[in-house]
């Protein structure tokens, strides 16, 4: 697939930064000229990955949150949300709704979320080294409105 635009952005694992997040990837995407509905996917399955990091990845302190945000073609945004943390011992049983790590306070409905919002959402980790969450949401195109 052919890039036609990209950004990145790191920021500290703070939950204060979990809404910058979502507010720069949003700004980064409304060039494809989504409906506020694919708008709010984004920003939900955004929101997921990162507060993920935050809470998963650091848990007992404070570390880097790496995005990559790229047009792969003109319908195509592709989201990777990454992370040099902890690392999943067992991608698959994480990807299990109700399934977490995070104690009574969390849902574990993070990754179900994700891919409910997104077209398609990988997961690469490996404990100690971190994770990398690559979610794609094809955008619908619009007929001209005469």
């Amino acid at each position: 697939m052919k890039e036609l635009n990209s950004m990145r952005l790191e920021f500290p694992s703070r939950s204060a930064n979990e809404g910058f997040a979502r507010a720069a990837v949003a700004a980064f995407a409304s060039q494809l000229d989504m409906t506020l509905t694919e708008l709010g996917d984004v920003k939900t399955a955004v929101s997921e990955a990162v507060t993920n990091c935050i809470v998963h990845a650091y848990p007992d302190m404070i570390g880097t949150v790496h995005m990559r945000v790229r047009i792969v073609d003109p319908e195509t945004l592709e989201i990777q949300v990454k992370d040099k943390g902890r690392g999943i011992e067992d991608v698959e049983r994480a990807r299990e709704p109700l399934f977490t790590t995070g104690g009574e306070d969390r849902s574990g409905m993070g990754f179900t979320i994700m891919e409910s919002f997104m077209d398609e959402v990988k997961v690469r980790s490996k404990p100690g080294v971190g994770t990398a969450v690559t979610m794609r949401k094809k955008i619908e195109k619009r007929r001209p409105v005469r």
